[in-house]
């Protein structure tokens, strides 16, 4: 396994289990997520708190919505947005058979703040951007991220920020990214700008700003994982999933013919 990037850390302050920010009852978080998917479901935007930083997102299988979380983010097609899922069923029809290696990580280190780069399936018609005909996957570890997930489906998520600015880490940062348009209110569907309006979702300060870690496992990768950006999760701890199944492919690889020596 290789990597392309620098060592990064930082401590993960506790969380409430129920990942609620204001202690708001089960039922309120109930409707607070219906309303977020239906929004989400419908090529809205919404803010949601992950494991990581907060995220802003749409239904991935819209490419109008997806144009639209690129504007807001101030990114071209250029740098697609990654998919986050609620569970590996959710990657039917997304992404080609993952390798073992995937596998091996996804067992290990999912929910978590790691994030695939596989490649797409062949018949997926969804349009993220200039991906290369590969995806970035997560399963976030959140239960309000999950809720939401669960909800809509795949989502296209990207850090609660312009491009170039710190990632969000609570409520008011995700607000000041986007002034003027971000909500709690679901029923307000126009921001005071007259562009559509952003549904906030606030679950308390998050871990961040130490973003996913980042492997690819596309193509020629499938066989050596590439760290291509470390992050929450070391790098070692991806080496430490994967030795022993890269150690066992290296021992059943044939070695070279017997015969035919000058």
């Amino acid at each position: 396994m290789t990597q392309t990037s620098s060592p990064m850390g930082a401590a993960v302050p506790e969380r409430d289990g129920d990942g609620g920010g204001h202690g708001e009852s089960a039922d309120d978080r109930a409707g607070v997520i219906a309303a977020a998917a239906e929004r989400a479901r419908a090529g809205g935007l919404v803010i949601t708190p992950t494991d990581t930083v907060y995220g802003i997102g749409t239904t991935a299988a819209d490419a109008t919505a997806v144009a639209r979380l690129l504007e807001a983010k101030g990114r071209g097609r250029q740098m697609p947005p990654p998919v986050l899922v609620a569970g590996r069923d959710q990657l039917d029809g997304v992404v080609a058979d993952p390798p073992d290696a995937a596998r091996a990580l996804m067992d290990a280190l999912w929910p978590g703040a790691l994030t695939l780069v596989l490649d797409a399936a062949p018949a997926l018609v969804w349009d993220l951007g200039a991906t290369g005909g590969t995806i970035a996957v997560r399963m976030p570890d959140h239960p309000l991220a999950l809720a939401l997930l669960r909800a809509t489906g795949p989502m296209a998520v990207t850090s609660a920020n312009r491009t170039g600015e710190p990632p969000a880490t609570d409520a008011a940062s995700a607000r000041r990214a986007f002034p003027g348009r971000v909500t709690d209110a679901p029923g307000a569907l126009v921001a005071e700008d007259g562009r559509p309006s952003i549904l906030l979702i606030d679950g308390g300060p998050t871990p961040g700003p130490v973003p996913s870690t980042i492997v690819s496992l596309a193509g020629d990768d499938a066989s050596r994982p590439r760290v291509l950006r470390e992050g929450l999760i070391p790098a070692r701890r991806i080496e430490e999933v994967l030795a022993p199944l890269l150690a066992a492919q290296a021992g059943a690889a044939p070695g070279p013919a017997e015969g035919g020596r000058a």
